[in-house]
């Protein structure tokens, strides 16, 4: 991780209000996200967090690309890439389960790490934020179960 890096408060409300996540919150519950969240910078290849961690937050990637990766008995799997405004690390804080895969970056990557009980405080305070997790998620469910069909095919080959 790229120590040092210092966003002016503003700039973030700004980049913040474009996360089409948090598009509908007032520039009072941007500037307050902004204040209680932590800005990343990480390097290519640098680890994010590991699969089977405990969760500490969920992630938004505001720049760059990072890589969902699972460690399996075969090695090193590649499920996903996810880009700007994606969320990272939401299942794993809201269902208070251990990390499901590695995020590692995928070159230059800016992040900002919303602690888990902050995410949460947002889902519960806000449906316009929840629904858009909520939508989310069910677009990762259904690229995992479209992913699972094809490695079933393939293996009935």
């Amino acid at each position: 991780m790229i120590e040092g890096l210092h966003v002016d408060i503003n700039e973030e409300v700004e980049l913040l209000s474009h996360v089409p996540m948090f598009a509908k919150l007032d520039k009072n519950k941007l500037r307050l996200l902004a204040f209680t969240s932590e800005a990343l910078c990480y390097r290519d290849k640098e680890i994010i967090f590991h699969q089977s961690e405990s969760p500490d937050g969920a992630y938004v990637v505001m720049s760059g690309e990072v890589e969902v990766v699972s460690h399996t008995s075969a090695g090193e799997v590649v499920n996903a890439v996810r880009g700007k405004n994606a969320l990272i690390g939401e299942m794993a804080v809201i269902t208070n389960q251990p990390r499901s895969a590695t995020i590692r970056a995928k070159g230059p990557v800016q992040m900002l790490k919303i602690s888990s009980d902050l995410f949460l405080k947002l889902l519960t305070e806000n449906p316009d934020v929840a629904l858009d997790v909520m939508r989310q998620l069910s677009r990762k469910i259904a690229e995992a179960q479209h992913q699972y069909e094809i490695l079933q095919v393939q293996l009935l080959q």
